[in-house]
């Protein structure tokens, strides 16, 4: 199986990393304003892209308070069906380091590499809106 992996430091302290994971609206800060989420263990998350015309369906698996958050897809784009999404973060200094993994891929295809450029890009756009607290999500719609 394959895994598309990135570490980011993060000013900020673990626990306002971990909002922005762990909750809906923190989801909606920096990921996709079309995000649903039952922000508990064994909840349900949604994250709709373009009105919707894509939905990745997720159910979460694990949750640590200041520590790290695991979802696994359930439905949506095929090729991350069964796929796990996992952030871990460690203090680092005054702030915070955050380790996210994409794994499960059946194979690196051309998708997977192109999500995981896509995945570099969020995780700057995570970092973002944790050090200033202003929204700025990829998707708006």
């Amino acid at each position: 199986m394959a895994r598309l992996a990135h570490n980011i430091p993060i000013d900020a302290d673990p626990r306002k990393v971990y909002a922005a994971l762990a909750t809906e609206k923190g989801m909606r800060g920096w990921w996709t304003r079309d995000t649903r989420m039952d922000a508990r263990v064994g909840g349900k998350a949604d994250f709709g892209f373009e009105r919707r015309a894509v939905v990745f369906h997720m159910k979460i698996r694990s949750m640590k308070p200041g520590k790290s958050v695991r979802m696994v897809c359930t439905g949506g784009q095929a090729e991350w069906k069964g796929t796990t999404l996992e952030w871990k973060i460690a203090r680092q200094g005054k702030g915070s380091l955050l380790g996210f993994v994409h794994g499960g891929w059946r194979r690196l295809s051309p998708y997977a590499i192109g999500c995981n450029s896509m995945w570099g890009h969020l995780m700057f756009g995570l970092k973002r809106y944790v050090e200033s607290g202003r929204p700025g999500p990829q998707w708006k719609k």
